[in-house]
């Protein structure tokens, strides 16, 4: 006679692929903010100061980007490949001061807060005094600037209109515990050691109901073989 397994197993097994699938890691939130970057050759990277106590030298090239990412290993650069000759082409030396090369990226519709749309990218070339910050040199081509009351840079020629930081969903919508971009560094941390705490394994749940569904098994295929033997 040949023994057919009963007709609840491939239920049982469903239900260990749905536990399975309930037991994914959610993705990590990110924060919609201006990232800040200087640029080296034709090479950017991310900046190890803050705008209002950077002190750019004459000739330098520096760039700001509007998008969400989690930190900054995984922030977008400013796009554009212009050099200083480039874009200060136009604006003549002057004793006393200096000139900085700024690429201002108002990033993509995908990371710009609800009703708002990202104007074209731009170039600018601020000449300001020989010790100016470049906070400065950016007041001085792309005002209106907007900051927060933790001096974090807002918006960048009044773009966005509102919003500073906040925190973003893995969906893309704002999430209700709205978290400031100073602490952005730290929410993704903590997000890391949430998940570091787990080990990255299973959840208790899903063990707990993978078990379930074992001794379930076990107990279908022991009632099938008393039928079959009686």
């Amino acid at each position: 006679m040949t023994y057919r397994l009963p007709r609840i197993l491939p239920v049982l097994l469903a239900a260990v692929f749905l536990l399975a699938a309930g037991g994914a890691p959610a993705q990590a939130a990110g924060y919609r903010y201006w990232s800040f970057w200087d640029r080296e050759g034709g090479k950017w990277t991310y900046a190890t100061q803050g705008p209002s106590t950077a002190r750019p030298a004459d000739g330098d090239v520096q760039g700001f980007r509007f998008a969400v990412s989690q930190d900054s290993q995984d922030a977008a650069q400013p796009r554009g490949t212009a050099g200083f000759a480039a874009i200060c082409s136009g604006t003549e030396a002057r004793g006393g001061d200096k000139r900085v090369a700024l690429v201002l990226d108002f990033g993509v519709a995908a990371d710009a807060p609800s009703g708002e749309h990202p104007p074209a990218p731009r170039t600018a070339c601020a000449r300001v005094p020989s010790d100016a910050t470049t906070a400065e040199a950016l007041a001085a081509v792309a005002k209106p600037l907007r900051y927060n009351t933790d001096a974090l840079l807002c918006a960048i020629s009044g773009y966005p209109h509102q919003g500073c930081g906040e925190q973003v969903a893995a969906d893309g919508g704002d999430r209700a515990d709205q978290g400031q971009g100073k602490d952005k560094d730290k929410g993704a941390d903590s997000s890391a050691a949430a998940k570091d705490s787990d080990g990255g394994g299973p959840s208790v749940g899903l063990l707990a109901g993978g078990a379930v569904v074992v001794v379930l098994a076990g107990a279908a295929v022991w009632q099938a073989r008393r039928r079959r033997n009686a």
